[in-house]
C-alpha cells in the first residue's frame, strides 16, 4: 500500500492541527496556572493582613485592660490637684511680707501720678533753649567739636541708686 503524496500531506495537515490544538491547551493550561498563582498570592496577602488586625486588636484589649476609664479619671483629679496645690504655693511664695506687705497700692499709684504731674509741669515750665528739629545734612566722618557730656543727670542718679537698693 502506498501511500499518496496527497494524503501524505493531508495527514500532515491533520498532525500540524492536533499540535496547534495542544500549543493551544497547553497556553490556556499556563494561563490558569498564573491566574491560580495570583489568586493565592492574593489570599496569602488576605490572611496575612487579617492576622495583623487579629493580633493588633489583641494588643489593644490588653492594654485597654491595663488602664479603663476609672484611672484615667482619677489619674486625671490627681493631676488637677497637685496643679492647683502648685499654684496656692507659688500664690503664697510671692505675697509680699514685711515692710512691703504694708504698702497700698491705691496710695502708691496716686503718688506716681503727682510724681509724674509734677515732671510734666516743670518741663512745661522751662524755656525752650532749642529749636524744634529739622532734618540736617551731616558729612560722612564729621566729629563734633566738643564733647558730648557723660555725666549722669540726677533722674539716672536716683534710678542707679533705687537698682542698687533692690539687688540687696
Amino acid at each position: 500500500m502506498a501511500i499518496s503524496f496527497h494524503q501524505a500531506a493531508i495527514q500532515c495537515l491533520k498532525r500540524k492541527r492536533l499540535y496547534e490544538q495542544q500549543i493551544e491547551q497547553l497556553g490556556n493550561f499556563q494561563l490558569r496556572i498564573h491566574d491560580q498563582m495570583i489568586m493565592l498570592e492574593g489570599a496569602k496577602a488576605t490572611t496575612e493582613t487579617v492576622d495583623a488586625l487579629r493580633t493588633g486588636a489583641a494588643a489593644m484589649r490588653a492594654m485597654q485592660k491595663e488602664t479603663n476609664i476609672d484611672d484615667v479619671d482619677k489619674t486625671m483629679d490627681e493631676i488637677n490637684e497637685q496643679t492647683e496645690n502648685m499654684k496656692q504655693i507659688q500664690e503664697a511664695l510671692s505675697t509680699p511680707i514685711g515692710a512691703a506687705a504694708d504698702f497700698d497700692e491705691d496710695e502708691l499709684e496716686a503718688e506716681l501720678e503727682e510724681l509724674e504731674g509734677a515732671e510734666l509741669e516743670e518741663q512745661l515750665l522751662q524755656p525752650a533753649t532749642t529749636a524744634p528739629a529739622a532734618p540736617v545734612h551731616v558729612p560722612a566722618g564729621w566729629q563734633p567739636t566738643r564733647p558730648v557730656s557723660s555725666k549722669p543727670t540726677a533722674e539716672e542718679d536716683e534710678l542707679a541708686a533705687l537698682q542698687a537698693e533692690m539687688a540687696l
